[in-house]
């Protein structure tokens, strides 16, 4: 077994429960792609895991005890997944759902989503997707039921995002529920699948009547999810703007599957911020106003960063708020702390006065490793203006 050097500053950190490594975490070594003993200064072992590039690190802390990939035991971890998302499995009106999320079910670098009868594997740095053979075989005999299953390369290397894996193909596009709400998917088209699954407490509150009787605007709204679980829930009049105009196609699909149709609900291919300018020189209003943006993107005119831009987003929003209308706020930038968001908030608002009525983070079937705080990325802060 390979062993690996930890910095003091980094036992300590592990010692505390910190998992993530870094380059500074470690003494100079040529290793990568490996599972590796991590040491102490004086040779004492210290830790098992493995070394792999990533978005987020060098590497990663799988077990405090002396252990080989073999005897990891990376089949009990799934399986204790699995028993944990069993009110999921039991629920007939939700049929997509994450069923193994990286470290918060004890592997890093691993998520796998059921989509219907499908399996879906992301692979996130070289060392999962090397051991693929082995986590392939520990899925297929805790969830024998699936029919199929598709995969995702999200790090650089294999050359392909996403592929056909073992089993039946799915249909190109297909159904699923989630809330009783119905949505088409697709899982051999690029890394997207035509809905984002950490938001679907979210779409829960939206059906079961957040925004009833009102009139809502859906910003960088992708296939328009959001709307279409509004309009389940009662809302009279949306809109959906995204700046793709394969959107449009992928939005109405949703609408479709449900029943509805789009006499009171426009699908707008447009720059969100030419949008917003547009409705204010309109004098349009909303009653709620969704915003959930890419952490980072850029178009002709400008670059976007949820960091430095966000409160741009909510001040020109408010200017077509209707008054005590509702926003619904959200990003998944990892590195941006809930208190930073907030304050990215605060400043978009300026001199309004507002209620924080809701703050959601990562649902349950995502769950999060408590020493990590990227691990739980996503956030989402529901406010009320008082005036």
């Amino acid at each position: 077994m390979k062993q690996v050097v930890l910095s003091k500053k980094c036992q300590l950190a592990v010692e505390r429960g910190r998992i993530l490594l870094n380059e500074k975490d470690l003494e100079p070594r040529d290793l990568d792609n490996e599972f590796v003993h991590f040491y102490n200064q004086q040779g004492k072992f210290w830790a098992s895991g493995y070394l792999s590039k990533q978005n987020k690190g060098l590497g990663w802390v799988l077990s405090r005890e002396s252990v080989t990939w073999a005897d990891f035991g990376l089949q009990a971890l799934v399986a204790a997944a699995k028993e944990k998302r069993q009110a999921y499995l039991q629920d007939t009106g939700t049929t997509a759902f994450r069923v193994f999320n990286q470290e918060g079910d004890g592997f890093p670098g691993l998520t796998v989503d059921l989509y219907g009868d499908y399996l879906l594997f992301s692979w996130y740095n070289a060392f999962v997707f090397q051991q693929k053979e082995d986590i392939i075989a520990c899925f297929q005999a805790i969830y024998p039921e699936c029919l199929g299953a598709y995969e995702k390369v999200r790090f650089r290397g294999p050359g392909y995002e996403t592929a056909h894996l073992y089993g039946e193909t799915a249909p190109e596009q297909f159904l699923i529920a989630e809330n009783g709400v119905r949505y088409q998917v697709f899982l051999d088209d690029g890394w997207m699948t035509g809905i984002f699954l950490d938001q679907h407490e979210v779409r829960k509150d939206l059906a079961q009547g957040l925004a009833q009787g009102q009139r809502v605007l859906n910003l960088f709204s992708y296939t328009a999810a959001f709307s279409v679980a509004a309009v389940a829930g009662g809302a009279v009049e949306t809109v959906s703007v995204d700046l793709a105009k394969r959107s449009r196609e992928l939005s109405q699909a949703h609408f479709q599957a449900n029943g509805m149709g789009l006499d009171s609900h426009a699908l707008v291919v447009m720059d969100t911020f030419e949008y917003l300018r547009y409705a204010a020189r309109k004098s349009l209003t909303f009653d709620v106003i969704i915003i959930d943006p890419p952490s980072f993107a850029r178009n002709k005119k400008q670059v976007f960063s949820v960091s430095k831009d966000y409160h741009r987003l909510v001040e020109e929003s408010l200017k077509i708020l209707a008054p005590q209308g509702k926003m619904l706020l959200s990003t998944n930038a990892a590195q941006l702390s809930l208190d930073k968001f907030k304050q990215e908030i605060q400043k978009g608002m300026g001199e309004t006065s507002y209620t924080i009525e809701k703050v959601y983070r990562l649902p349950q079937d995502f769950p999060s490793y408590a020493e990590e705080p990227t691990s739980n990325y996503l956030k989402v802060i529901q406010i009320r203006v008082d005036e």
